[in-house]
């Protein structure tokens, strides 16, 4: 078996998140990724602790089977260095403000003319162009502006600090990796690279989905606890009695009334399907109630041989220890690139790429490595 990207070649540029996760995905399904750093300004996901075997735990997972070169884009003679490497590579991904990469001779434009397939992939928070492209911005902001935080979270407390990126990851990351692979496929039908210009803001709004659907063609404002799945309706989570706590999801007539059937309450197959904000007031209320009767462990075992869309909320250390984490791999095991003194391990634990192939494998070579310890 071979890795599905083999033969790809991407100088990255990027640092933090949205880049590096990026081409972490790409590197793990075979591509040869080349991260360029600062000697004087490394990437400040080296100094996020906490930190495993002499290195931040987050920089070893992102930085994942990628060389580490380090090079002062400042110094002339990097940048002859970078032009000089460009046409031995097929894929280049930055993160800097609009502007930067041309002030510093290395703006898509320059170096499609020593290559021409090359393919240019800018990540940004507010795109290349627009009255916002210079502003700083942060995953919050993002998610304020795209209209996702204002339908979300509770009416009484507002929106949720999420605990993950989700405008730097699913608006920034997976957008940029769809648009470069439908770029390479592009590419060996013109024979010609582009460049892809990727908002993260742009890229967080589509995943309004359904919300936006209902605004843009049914004229219908959202709020929150509004809709079908943002706790308008008993499609919720719910405390136990020992302060844990279940999702519950059976929006489906048979979901509904086996979830009825479980929680001995009538009341949810007779207005649970109710369109009425106050019948669907009193069905949540009543679900409420039912559950803060029992622990998590209680309700487990009676929903245990059901299949009505009730699961546990667990932290993050019991996902990623559970039964379904072993069956499908969300973990392995990474071959350290760098050892700490004295220390015995040869292995990390990382998460793991969740596409699977049938005849293709991911590839998990090292972890992060320190600053300019790699080769190209």
């Amino acid at each position: 078996m071979t890795a599905a990207l083999n033969g790809l070649k991407i100088l990255d540029f990027s640092t933090l998140l949205p880049g590096p996760f990026a081409t972490l995905y790409l590197a793990d399904m075979g591509a040869d990724v080349v991260h360029v750093e600062s000697p004087a300004r490394p990437d400040l996901i080296r100094l996020l602790p906490p930190y495993a075997h002499g290195q931040a735990t987050a920089h070893s997972y992102l930085n994942r089977n990628k060389q580490s070169i380090a090079l002062d884009l400042k110094n002339p003679q990097s940048i002859a260095l970078i032009r000089q490497k460009i046409s031995e590579f097929d894929i280049v991904v930055e993160q800097f403000r609009p502007g930067v990469m041309q002030r510093l001779g290395l703006d898509y434009a320059t170096l499609a003319e020593i290559n021409p397939r090359l393919i240019y992939c800018s990540i940004t928070g507010y795109g290349q162009t627009g009255s916002y492209s210079d502003k700083a911005g942060h995953d919050i902001n993002y998610m304020a502006l795209s209209g996702i935080a204002g339908h979300s979270g509770r009416q009484v407390s507002g929106p949720p600090p999420l605990g993950i990126q989700v405008a730097d990851v699913a608006g920034g990351s997976l957008h940029a990796v769809i648009a470069i692979l439908a770029a390479v496929i592009e590419r060996q039908v013109s024979g010609l690279g582009q460049s892809i210009d990727i908002a993260m803001t742009d890229c967080v709004v589509p995943m309004n989905t359904m919300a936006a659907a209902a605004v843009l063609a049914g004229g219908q404002p959202q709020y929150a606890e509004q809709a079908h799945l943002n706790g308008g309706t008993f499609y919720d989570y719910y405390e136990t009695e020992d302060s844990h706590y279940l999702s519950i999801g059976s929006l489906e007539p048979q979901f509904m009334s086996g979830l009825a059937a479980a929680l001995e309450l009538p009341l949810l197959l007779e207005k649970g399907a109710s369109l009425h904000a106050e019948d669907r007031k009193a069905v949540k209320q009543a679900i409420r109630e039912k559950i803060k009767t029992r622990s998590l462990t209680a309700w487990q075992q009676i929903f245990a041989g059901l299949d009505v869309c009730v699961e546990p909320v667990l932290q993050l250390d019991e996902a990623l220890y559970s039964t379904l984490a072993k069956e499908r791999q969300w973990v392995v095991d990474v071959p350290l690139a760098v050892r700490a003194e004295n220390d015995a391990e040869t292995m990390e634990p990382q998460l793991a790429c969740p596409i699977k192939f049938s005849r293709s494998e991911m590839q998990y070579g090292h972890t992060g490595q320190q600053l300019g310890a790699g080769t190209w």
